[in-house]
């Protein structure tokens, strides 16, 4: 039996734990940073891509029970006007044995994956700081800041863009960067808004403003919680790229936002105007959060340790497959690990040849995404959505399918990748 020390308790971490008991003969012991599983986080989206892999780590029933698999896109007008519908799926779901998309709060996720990963009988320990990392020739030793140590023969880094693990010792000269877009978001109850609320709000709805995009999706399966949020250009804090200006960031955008959102949105037409304002104005709690991503390029291993999910390939979560994307790594290294009898070091290049293409694309989506969050003027706007109405009524007319790329993305097969 081998043995895998797996730092970070989140999403990828705890699946990678569970897909390598499934089909290899590695045991997992789960450390993470946090005292406690977190409450941090809004919804996350997962695309037939991912969603089908937790259907394979036996899970998907749970996450279905408590998620929203509405798949429908509304992009809309701030006059009132739906410029255009499209399922976000397209055809996948008939192609994909009926597994489609889900919207769920992030901690819902965690919570599924924390009681399949009881059941499974995985060790996982909380407060752990990693600060050493240490490799001999036949294992690797990990030493945390209580004093305490383990060894394995195998360290996976599932902690994050901020990974102390790349830090530490794969690549620590591969650092973030600030994408250029802040977003804020809150949850609240669909009962505290007007009534019809609920019919709107079941699908996914993207409001273009001049100042970015005003996004709402419900995050529950019995359509009774909805997430919005509000994607937009921030610039920098004078004190630079610092946790204290982030935080003074927070303050100052936090503290006007709801009147300033207010204000923008304060001519929005017809029912959905409406229901907008009251998700803003029923709003209690409001966090912001700056998006960064790792640059393209940088090392995913070293020796022993390898990197996966954001902690290797953060990218910025306009495209939605964050989680898709780590799920596709932990399904790929436990491929590579079945034969005990391959070597870390050619199952960790094998990871990054194939991997790398994949996580190259998808990345190249999101930031291409992420240019309709851009300020415009009043003409920018209307020039925007005018754009994007033709592009689709166009496609319509001639029959071509506007979502094919994206299609033949979400029926991407980790498993049947050649390896």
């Amino acid at each position: 039996m081998r043995k895998a020390i797996i730092i970070g308790g989140g999403p990828a971490g705890l699946s990678a734990a569970l897909r390598l008991q499934q089909i290899t003969d590695v045991t997992s012991t789960v450390y993470e940073l946090r005292p406690e599983p977190t409450t941090l986080g809004g919804a996350v989206g997962l695309l037939p891509n991912g969603l089908r892999l937790f259907h394979r780590l036996g899970v998907y029933d749970d996450l279905l029970s408590r998620g929203s698999s509405h798949s429908m896109v509304n992009l809309r007008s701030l006059k009132g006007d739906i410029i255009t519908t499209q399922d976000i799926v397209g055809r996948v779901r008939e192609q994909n044995g009926g597994i489609g998309y889900l919207r769920i709060k992030r901690i819902d996720l965690l919570q599924v994956l924390l009681k399949a990963a009881e059941k499974a009988k995985i060790p996982i320990h909380y407060g752990k700081k990693i600060i050493e990392i240490e490799e001999s020739e036949h294992e690797v030793k990990v030493t945390f800041s209580d004093g305490t140590t383990d060894t394995g023969d195998l360290l996976l880094g599932c902690d994050g863009i901020h990974s102390a693990v790349r830090k530490l010792y794969v690549d620590p000269k591969h650092a973030t960067e600030y994408t250029g877009f802040s977003g804020l978001f809150a949850l609240l109850p669909i009962s505290a808004l007007p009534e019809g609320s609920a019919d709107e709000l079941k699908g996914i709805n993207a409001t273009f403003t001049t100042d970015g995009v005003f996004l709402t999706m419900s995050c529950s399966a019995k359509d009774d919680e909805a997430l919005w949020g509000f994607s937009k250009e921030v610039p920098l804090p004078k004190t630079g790229d610092t946790r204290d200006g982030w935080e003074v960031k927070r303050e100052e955008e936090i503290a006007g936002f709801k009147n300033d959102l207010l204000d923008l949105i304060s001519d929005a037409k017809g029912e959905w105007g409406n229901i907008m304002r009251a998700m803003v104005q029923e709003t209690s709690v409001v966090r912001f959060y700056p998006v960064y991503k790792l640059a393209s390029g940088g090392k995913w291993y070293k020796g022993r340790c390898l990197l996966l999910g954001d902690a290797a390939h953060a990218m910025a979560p306009h495209a939605g497959q964050g989680v898709s994307m780590a799920a596709e790594d932990v399904f790929m290294i436990a491929r590579l690990l079945e034969d005990p009898d391959r070597s870390l070091e050619d199952a960790f290049a094998a990871f990054d040849r194939i991997r790398r293409p994949r996580v190259n694309e998808i990345t190249t989506q999101a930031t291409k995404n992420s240019e309709v969050r851009r300020r415009s003027s009043e003409w920018g706007l209307w020039l925007k959505e005018t754009a994007i109405w033709a592009y689709f009524w166009v496609s319509r007319l001639v029959g071509y399918n506007s979502l094919a790329n994206t299609e033949r993305q979400l029926l991407y097969d980790v498993d049947e990748a050649e390896i």
